[in-house]
């Protein structure tokens, strides 16, 4: 019995208040917006129609209501997905240990493989800002003469008409490569560091390549960082950095090689230590 009203078998039906079954009455909430009864009641009289529909629905309202509303829809915002961890490490100037970094680069060949080389010599430095890591700042040099690619076939032998004598000579001083004769440095100077994460960050900056400069962005992960260098008595930070860029952009011809190049960064970096005071 619900509401006084008997039956043998019952039916949610959606009533209206001039008896049209097939949506919700303006009286239910929003959370009841796309209600439907469904069963079928047998009634005796309409005061007792009245009766059944009061009872339902109150009894319908709180079983909707007490539902979690769906925020799939709504856009949500997670502070401590992108909130750093706590570091070690304090403000200051960070700059590069070169025995512990590599620069790697790579791109495709015959869209079959990949060339794969690195760079001999190269320097970066980080300013951290730890009060806000995105006025941090990152500057890199590079020495394109000392790109290493160490490929084991015969070069001279194969390419004897060039004038060089290996590979990555070549690929240093050929025209069409690195011209490293030409331009002699290539330069990364970040413009803006975005957080995307605890660890990780987008750092955009101005690369200058063969007397162009272009932006570029690199997807940078913190590694970790210590009190203490083992090897060095001072703090010390890690990261790692991945992107890639067109040759095409920089004016360099596509040939036998594909146009996307692939950078790998890794290093670990020193805080730099303000020289004493000299004694009075």
């Amino acid at each position: 019995m619900i509401g006084g009203l008997e039956a043998r078998e019952w039916q949610l039906i959606l009533l209206q208040s001039d008896g049209e079954a097939g949506r919700t009455p303006d009286l239910f909430p929003d959370c009841l917006s796309s209600f439907r009864f469904n069963r079928l009641i047998e009634v005796s009289s309409p005061m007792k129609i009245k009766a059944a529909l009061i009872a339902v629905s109150a009894a319908a309202l709180l079983a909707a209501c007490s539902q979690p509303a769906d925020t799939a829809g709504a856009p949500t915002t997670d502070a401590a997905s992108t909130a750093p961890v706590a570091l070690k490490a304090t403000s200051g100037v960070y700059v590069m240990d070169p025995t512990h970094a590599s620069l790697q680069w790579s791109l495709p060949h015959n869209s079959i493989s990949n060339y794969t080389a690195r760079f001999n010599k190269f320097d970066a430095k980080i300013t951290l800002d730890t009060a806000n890591l995105a006025n941090s700042t990152v500057e890199a040099t590079i020495d394109p003469a000392s790109v290493d690619a160490n490929y084991q076939g015969d070069y001279v032998g194969t390419h004897a008409a060039t004038g060089f004598k290996s590979w990555s000579e070549d690929i240093a001083k050929n025209k069409n490569f690195l011209n490293a004769t030409a331009f002699p440095q290539i330069t990364f100077k970040s413009t803006k560091v975005e957080l995307t994460g605890t660890r990780t960050a987008k750092v955009t900056g101005d690369l200058t390549f063969l007397g162009v400069t272009k932006p570029v962005t690199l997807d940078a992960t913190f590694n970790g960082d210590l009190e203490k260098h083992p090897f060095v008595p001072a703090l010390a930070i890690g990261f790692s950095a991945e992107g890639k860029f067109k040759r095409t952009d920089f004016g360099m011809a596509l040939g036998p090689v594909g146009d996307e190049v692939t950078i790998r960064f890794d290093a670990e970096f020193i805080k730099e230590v303000a020289p004493a005071a000299p004694a009075v």
